[in-house]
């Protein structure tokens, strides 16, 4: 027989197929804690006779995708599992003109990928992807920007949300004076410290990197 039973409760940084997986196949009664952020378009899980769509979604090519950002929920009805999009009405969920703090994942020549770790003073339970375009890093000469020069993996950026993408990323830019890199580590894994407003330096080596900084204050 399967165990029954009220639902563990899953760290949220646990990757929602395995949260999903042994839900199914332990047959546990789904309960409230089971959520997790989403945007539109982001795709939830398979649709099937186990799961199906309910509010805030719609069923494509066998999977549910949600329709709003908000709280995805699973709610079990029956030997049904319904899979729902609540929309949200605090910070959880990047909006258009909220400064988010960020974390770069990846840089290339036309844009970099980061993680959206906080919205404003409220920090989440699980990230959002967000994309840093290179026209979207200065206000000014957009055609010199230099990714590299900008953005190293590891920095903690401010940036302003512009819009939703598609269905993986949020648009961000950093092309305000207050926003860009404030935190950086040098390759001593020491965090630098900012002597002009497009150079970092490592107290320790003496080492310069380029970088897009936010003038937060007075550079001394």
């Amino acid at each position: 027989s399967q165990l029954r039973g009220p639902a563990p409760r899953w760290p949220r940084t646990a990757p929602i197929q395995l949260r999903l997986a042994l839900h199914t196949h332990f047959g546990f009664v789904l309960v409230s804690s089971f959520e997790m952020s989403c945007i539109p378009g982001q795709r939830l899980c398979a649709a099937g006779d186990s799961f199906i769509g309910g509010k805030g979604t719609y069923v494509q090519h066998g999977y549910i995708y949600s329709s709003l950002a908000g709280r995805f929920t699973i709610e079990r009805q029956k030997d049904k599992k319904i899979v729902q999009v609540q929309r949200s009405m605090d910070k959880n969920v990047p909006t258009p003109g909220n400064i988010v703090t960020a974390k770069i994942t990846a840089v290339t020549h036309r844009f970099c990928k980061c993680s959206i770790i906080a919205i404003e003073d409220c920090e989440l339970w699980e990230p959002f992807r967000g994309i840093i375009r290179k026209e979207d890093v200065h206000e000014t000469e957009k055609d010199k920007v230099e990714m590299h020069k900008s953005f190293r993996m590891g920095d903690i950026v401010l940036a302003r949300v512009m819009s939703i993408g598609d269905a993986l990323f949020y648009y961000l830019t950093t092309a305000e004076n207050m926003l860009g890199v404030v935190v950086a580590l040098s390759a001593s894994e020491v965090p630098m410290v900012p002597v002009s407003w497009t150079t970092m330096q490592c107290p320790v080596s003496s080492v310069r990197e380029s970088r897009k900084i936010a003038k937060l204050a007075p550079i001394s």
